[in-house]
């Protein structure tokens, strides 16, 4: 075994000894799955075959809210899920009471540049809705337009209706949804809306769906069908990360991970989210700082594996201005 591939496996070692006991708790896909994923990921050996598993029990809305507000950022998702759930509860007690309530219309268009955090939300609404008895299962399906869309007629339908049976009990997120209805000509993503459409009314009980996308092109998409516009009325914006959020969210990942930024670095740090920032559709807010991060670590191997001192516990963790600077040198 040489230098580099001994640092690598030390680094290894650290990270998934802290991963572990730290970034269960923050559920991202900012940074990787979700606690609950975490959770079933760990006791999966144990679990019973699928015929004999049984069903989980829904998990604490108040457990459910304390993990959405730790998320970094996103302060005006919080806002609009939190009132979400205050409106679902009320209906639900007004039910109870005899009273009328409004349809229930928990379909929802998110909106805003890769790396915000649309994923993360959607599989957290699909955990809240179960939460409140809204969803039987509570499992998020995540498709694009290629598993949708088929290239013959009569075939996109059955693909859709495919898609729409796996999602049902849960949450079904499409992801740059516009293409289904902007191609034009022969194209078939019409048929996936139609039947999409369909499986909305028939399966409204225990179906949500959520589309995600650039917010001019959703809106396009939205407005594009009579039948999308009077489904999707909820509409959440996912701003942009400031540089103060994404360096937190650096951080978090050193933290998580087993590494530290040296005072300089931290410097360094900035001046490239400033500069990488001003192009965010490219960078990819939390996604580029996730790469950033990545990419550092991986220049930081280099680096101890040509130097001729001692490896150490805290030279393992340590993370410099040089990392950094690599790394965006790194394509």
């Amino acid at each position: 075994m040489d230098r580099k591939d001994e640092i690598i496996g030390l680094q290894q070692e650290i990270m998934q000894n802290l991963f572990s006991t730290s970034m269960r708790k923050i559920g991202t896909d900012l940074w990787g799955q979700p606690k609950m994923e975490e959770k079933a990921k760990g006791e999966e050996k144990k679990a019973p075959a699928p015929a004999e598993k049984e069903e989980e029990a829904p998990e604490k809305i108040e457990d459910l809210r304390e993990e959405l507000h730790q998320y970094i950022g996103l302060s005006v998702i919080k806002e609009e899920v939190d009132r979400l759930i205050n409106w679902i509860e009320i209906c639900k007690a007004r039910k109870a009471h005899d009273l009328p309530t409004p349809d229930l219309s928990l379909h929802m268009v998110f909106s805003g540049n890769p790396g915000t955090g649309k994923t993360m939300i959607a599989r957290l609404m699909a955990r809240i809705y179960k939460s409140l008895g809204v969803l039987s299962k509570g499992h998020l399906v995540e498709v694009d337009r290629s598993q949708l869309v088929a290239g013959y007629v009569g075939q996109t339908a059955i693909k859709t209706q495919e898609v729409v049976e796996k999602a049902k009990g849960g949450v079904l997120f499409i992801d740059e949804a516009y293409p289904l209805t902007n191609r034009g000509g022969m194209d078939y993503g019409q048929e996936a809306v139609d039947t999409l459409l369909k499986a909305m009314e028939d399966h409204r009980e225990d179906l949500v769906v959520i589309v995600a996308g650039y917010i001019e092109l959703m809106e396009e998409f939205i407005h594009s069908n009579p039948g999308l516009e009077s489904r999707f009325n909820r509409f959440l914006h996912f701003p942009d990360y400031s540089i103060a959020e994404m360096k937190d969210i650096f951080k978090m990942r050193c933290e998580g991970s087993g590494y530290s930024l040296s005072e300089d670095a931290w410097d360094t740090l900035t001046e490239i989210l400033e500069k990488e920032s001003q192009d965010m559709k490219g960078f990819g807010n939390a996604r580029g700082v996730r790469n950033l991060f990545e990419k550092a670590i991986a220049a930081q191997a280099d680096r101890l594996a040509e130097s001729s001192e001692p490896l150490t516990k805290e030279s393992l963790m340590a993370l410099v201005k040089e990392d950094l600077l690599s790394a965006v040198e790194t394509k």
